[in-house]
């Protein structure tokens, strides 16, 4: 029976870690597969009704990049011009990317002001097809006054170039990425091995 429950825990925490992987600094949120497209995918909606706050969390790019925000395809206000261009903006500075209902669909998209192209959150979006953004949730970072929330990293070349996802890194509040049905299979075949060991002991 110990080692059933030693089971079910090691599971409960490796199936968390997959759906809610934690950080908390700007230099410790690397992208794990380097070189490699994320095949991750996130459909982002608003956790609550009210504003969604965006936080500029680095950039490594060379090209110059700004941020806007779609709900329910449409760009908001705040975010038309695109906000937060990497190459003014400090880690910790702060926008309102707009209000936005409970529940709604939320997409980002990356402006290469350098080059013309557009990357999305979504890759069904992206004119090369491929995922352009890395994400998972964030712990918070004091000293750079951001709060936790949920990290968004940015891929900005076409075709993905160096897959680092470190071109332009966001943090946003009132949004919660939803894992693809890939993610929900894995817990659960976690949780069907769990249910095979129970009937294996009980045949025993």
């Amino acid at each position: 029976m110990k080692n059933l429950i030693q089971l079910i825990a090691t599971l409960a925490v490796f199936g968390f870690s997959i759906l809610v992987p934690l950080h908390g600094k700007a230099d410790t949120v690397p992208y794990s597969n380097l070189g490699v497209e994320n095949n991750d995918l996130y459909t982002f909606t608003a956790t609550s009704t009210g504003e969604i706050h965006a936080y500029f969390y680095g950039s490594t790019a060379a090209y110059t990049n700004t941020l806007t925000m779609l709900v329910n395809g449409v760009i908001t206000p705040e975010t038309s011009a695109g906000v937060l261009n990497n190459h003014t903006s400090g880690i910790g500075d702060f926008v309102n990317l707009g209000f936005v209902n409970e529940g709604d669909s939320i997409t980002f998209q990356l402006n290469v002001l350098t080059t013309g192209n557009t990357w999305y959150s979504d890759p069904l979006a992206n004119s090369d097809d491929l995922n352009h953004v890395y994400s998972t949730a964030f712990l918070g970072d004091h000293l750079n006054n951001v709060p936790a929330g949920t990290y968004v990293g940015f891929e900005d070349l076409y075709r993905g170039g160096d897959f680092d996802y470190d071109d332009e890194t966001f943090v946003f509040t009132n949004i919660s990425p939803i894992p693809e049905p890939e993610t929900y299979a894995m817990l659960l075949a976690g949780l069907a091995l769990v249910s095979f060991k129970l009937r294996t002991r009980k045949i025993k």
